[in-house]
């Protein structure tokens, strides 16, 4: 069993909860992230990586990609810990400042806050509703691609019609033998750009395009070997493979989270907007996990949150009754925990 401490537990590598990290690195305080993707960004990174945000202030048009990298690069000043494709089990109250939360791999955090910063909930991916097909799954059947090196020379079909599932052809067009995309109609839930790029590769016969869904799959000796496609007009069409990639999004889900003995109010986590503490004395939630009168489920909102819990955390793990506004414009002591070196003259410039 593999055991950190911390001052608290960020569950959620999402933005706010990277902002968060930020938030509670400026009171001195360290963070463990627990999230259960395998990479950073929650929904921006998993779901619209290249759609724009136009509402971060300062930042009039970002892909959402980039709001994550700027995020990254603003908490890692700080040095989180990561836990990353880990998903948070059980969190004890082992007494008033004091809580051990676990993950599915038995890691164990103790740490002397918590916050919940898990977007919608854990995600994870819509799977191919076909029977039996599972038994291929992260042999020849991936919901993520990790190594694009598997793809390599391969013959490779994708299943899906969002930015997920045309960035990944594009890309794979480029090392697999071959691509051929497959979505049920022509209309896809993605950037123009790369769908235009799709067709333009497809009339250069470097990948192929086809409408509509399967119906069936072949194998042949414990492998998979081709699909069965039905289109709208009812004729099927048979297409072998190497490999099977399905992008057809994440599906948010509370999971764990039901039994952690929460208030909640429509599968969100009631919490007290001065604190954002939840109705457990030393947990926080921050983001569109949260719920409030007026709340709105706004990036925007989950950083100001996120700024608020950090003061109230602060002022409970370091026993003040309460915590300064510390400027980062003017404040040495931040200046210091930021590694910034300001001479006095600049800062009274």
């Amino acid at each position: 069993m593999k055991t950190l401490t911390t001052d608290v537990a960020i569950i959620g590598a999402g933005p706010v909860g990277l902002f968060q990290i930020f938030e509670l690195g400026l009171q001195g305080l360290s963070t463990v992230v627990i999230d259960s993707l395998p990479e950073i960004g929650g929904q921006c990174s998993e779901l619209y990586p290249d759609k724009p945000i136009y509402d971060i202030p300062a930042l009039p048009n970002a892909k959402a990609s980039e709001v994550i990298d700027n995020l990254w690069q603003q908490a890692a000043i700080f040095d989180p810990t990561f836990l990353l494709a880990e998903r948070v089990e059980h969190i004890e109250k082992v007494s008033e400042h004091s809580f051990i939360v676990t993950t599915h791999k038995q890691t164990q955090i103790h740490c002397r806050a918590v916050v919940i910063a898990a977007g919608n909930g854990a995600f994870s991916p819509v799977k191919l509703k076909l029977p039996l097909i599972d038994k291929f799954e992260d042999t020849q059947l991936f919901y993520r691609i990790s190594n694009i090196e598997h793809f390599r020379d391969k013959n490779v079909v994708v299943l899906g019609g969002g930015d997920s599932a045309l960035d990944w052809s594009l890309t794979l067009q480029k090392t697999a033998k071959s691509v051929l995309l497959i979505h049920r109609s022509s209309h896809f839930k993605a950037v123009k750009s790369s769908v235009n790029k799709m067709y333009e590769l497809c009339e250069q016969l470097k990948m192929q395009f086809l409408c509509g869904q399967v119906s069936s799959f072949q194998e042949k000796e414990n492998k998979l070997i081709g699909l069965t496609i039905t289109s709208k007009d009812g004729v099927n069409r048979r297409v072998e493979l190497d490999e099977l990639v399905v992008l057809f999004g994440m599906s948010p889900k509370l999971g764990p989270i039901d039994n952690w003995q929460l208030e909640m109010h429509q599968h969100q986590i009631k919490v007290d907007t001065q604190s954002f503490q939840t109705s457990v004395t030393g947990i926080y939630a921050v983001g569109d996990i949260n719920y409030y009168p007026g709340k709105r489920k706004l990036i925007l909102s989950g950083f100001h949150e996120a700024a608020l819990a950090a003061f109230s955390i602060a002022e409970t793990v370091l026993e003040k009754d309460r915590i300064p506004t510390l400027y980062t414009t003017t404040s040495p002591v931040v200046h210091q925990r930021l590694g910034v070196e300001h001479s006095l003259e600049e800062m009274l410039s």
